[in-house]
């Protein structure tokens, strides 16, 4: 019986065996950068400065030239984490399973968006308990649904198909979405102090 000097090839992990702080990175990074793009065109393509404002929900929201409104796509990382800790035991359904990125968005469709545990614009409890019409509570939804799908959909393609470019691009768009949340913070702005 002859050996060979050669090691043998690594085995790679299932998808569903990554550790969690792996599985943490993955679902905050793809979460910042998805909700900050989602973000960004919704305020530009829906006029949500004037929605958000003037609309019906311009007394329960904060202005848009609010600090607080500047630090958002930095507290997500605070979300990245809720979400990590609420999906990691069911990885394996949507990472190696069949159409997961489907599966995945359909549980924030059904429990993050549709049904939400409170009155949250857009959602079926919104429709019962809020004075919004039906028309408002569908305003916001296109961002949401248009998020959470992006998430679903690059989350289980960087699974599927892990490239150290994904890291390096994805920790890039990070650093950035965070500087430009830390920089709204920083900048002066009269307005933002009323």
């Amino acid at each position: 019986m002859s050996h060979s000097s050669q090691p043998a090839p690594a085995l790679r992990l299932g998808a569903s065996q990554t550790t969690f702080p792996e599985f943490f990175w993955r679902v905050t990074a793809c979460h910042v950068v998805t909700y900050f793009l989602a973000g960004i065109l919704a305020y530009y393509l829906f006029d949500y400065r004037t929605f958000l404002q003037t609309g019906p929900l311009g007394s329960l929201m904060r202005p848009m030239t609010s600090k607080w409104v500047a630090a958002g796509p930095g507290f997500q990382v605070i979300r990245g984490l809720i979400f990590s800790l609420a999906l990691y035991p069911f990885r394996h359904v949507f990472l190696e399973e069949g159409r997961g990125w489907l599966k995945l968005w359909g549980l924030f469709l059904g429990l993050a968006i549709l049904s939400t545990a409170g009155p949250s614009p857009g959602s079926l409890e919104g429709l019962v308990y809020t004075k919004l019409l039906p028309l408002d509570h569908l305003r916001g939804l296109p961002e949401v649904v248009v998020q959470t799908l992006a998430l679903a959909a690059l989350l289980v393609r960087w699974y599927h198909a892990p490239r150290r470019a994904w890291t390096i691009v994805m920790g890039v768009a990070v650093g950035l979405v965070l500087l430009m949340s830390l920089a709204g913070l920083l900048v002066e702005r009269p307005e933002a102090f009323r």
